[in-house]
């Protein structure tokens, strides 16, 4: 009696046989190429330099069409809260992910408030004068996080900034209001006699 053998068993000692032979691509002929075109390294900014990163976390970005009256997508990518090192001024900056495009670019003021978007932990909304597209332009923007923690840091963070711009606008008025009485109390009044 003649034993048989499966025919896939033989398949496979066939590749691994073919396998074991070098093929046309994995030779290294010693051919030396050179690149015919030599690129110039070139400075690139971000416009980021002068600033100090205060957030920076994973997310996608939505913004409200008015015209539609939905949502349409922005980009995935980083979303960063930035503050200027000279003026103190912070600002949120989005880009995508494998382009860098700028989706969102506006001052965080003092007016803004950002709310949870409709019983979603995970996603916030807030409305601001933007100047990602090159003109100011008043958005309403909806972000959505991996994590209830990543959303609840980007929320206290901007309620922690809005509150500080908050205080920052009434010394100012104090310390304008206090130097326009000094004035006025320096100034001689008119008397006639």
């Amino acid at each position: 009696m003649a034993s048989t053998v499966e025919p896939t068993v033989l398949k496979r000692e066939e590749e691994e046989e073919d396998d074991s032979k070098p093929s046309a691509e994995d030779e290294d002929t010693g051919a030396q190429i050179a690149p015919s075109v030599k690129l110039q390294e070139v400075a690139v900014t971000t416009g980021e330099e002068n600033e100090d990163v205060l957030l920076d976390l994973k997310s996608k970005l939505y913004r409200f069409d008015k015209e539609v009256n939905q949502w349409k997508e922005r980009g995935v990518g980083t979303v960063k809260l930035l503050k200027h090192k000279e003026t103190g001024k912070v600002r949120l900056v989005m880009r995508q992910n494998m382009t860098l495009k700028i989706c969102a670019n506006h001052l965080v003021l003092s007016t803004m408030t950002v709310q949870e978007h409709q019983g979603n932990e995970k996603s916030c909304v807030w409305h601001a004068a933007d100047f990602s597209d090159g003109d100011v332009k008043e958005e309403t923007f909806c972000i959505r996080f991996a994590s209830v923690k990543n959303c609840k840091s980007f929320r206290d963070k901007i309620e922690e900034i809005t509150e500080s711009e908050k205080i920052k606008a009434t010394v100012k008025l104090i310390e304008k209001l206090s130097v326009e009485e000094e004035g006025k109390e320096e100034q001689p009044e008119d008397k006639e006699g």
